[in-house]
């Protein structure tokens, strides 16, 4: 697939404080807008009940088949927001992010990513949920 996205962190900007850019600039094409997704699998459970690396790894993985569904693939996402359940999860969240990242995003660059800390998600087991926004193939 030919990489119509760049991330860039202009001159301008503060250092990036972790696995993002401060921009993605892309070509102009079809966009999608991923919900929120959730750590569950394909049958509805929850997967990591309590455990934020684990429930990490199921969203991006629901993120993902989605990406593929759509003829697209992380490389193509343009924005992420990140919501976890409360600011002790940071920092799980941040390891897990580090060691699945360079799997998704094989060049080393990575898109903006907003992350928000909230009171919960729709059910009290989930402690991660992330939207995405990517550019469609064609």
């Amino acid at each position: 697939m030919t990489r119509t996205v760049t991330y860039l962190n202009p001159p301008s900007s503060t250092p990036p404080a972790g696995m993002y850019s401060h921009v993605a600039r892309t070509a102009p094409g079809e966009l999608a807008f991923i919900a929120g997704q959730v750590a569950v699998d394909r049958s509805g459970t929850s997967i990591g009940v309590g455990d934020v690396a684990a429930q990490t790894n199921q969203v991006f993985a629901n993120l993902g088949d989605i990406l593929k569904d759509l003829g697209s693939d992380f490389e193509q996402v343009v924005q992420l927001t990140t919501y976890l359940t409360g600011a002790d999860s940071i920092s799980a969240f941040m390891s897990a992010r580090s060691a699945l990242f360079p799997k998704l995003f094989p060049g080393g660059k990575y898109p903006p990513n907003t992350l928000l800390v909230i009171d919960r998600l729709v059910k009290p087991e989930f402690l991660i949920e992330v939207a995405a926004i990517a550019r469609l193939p064609g």
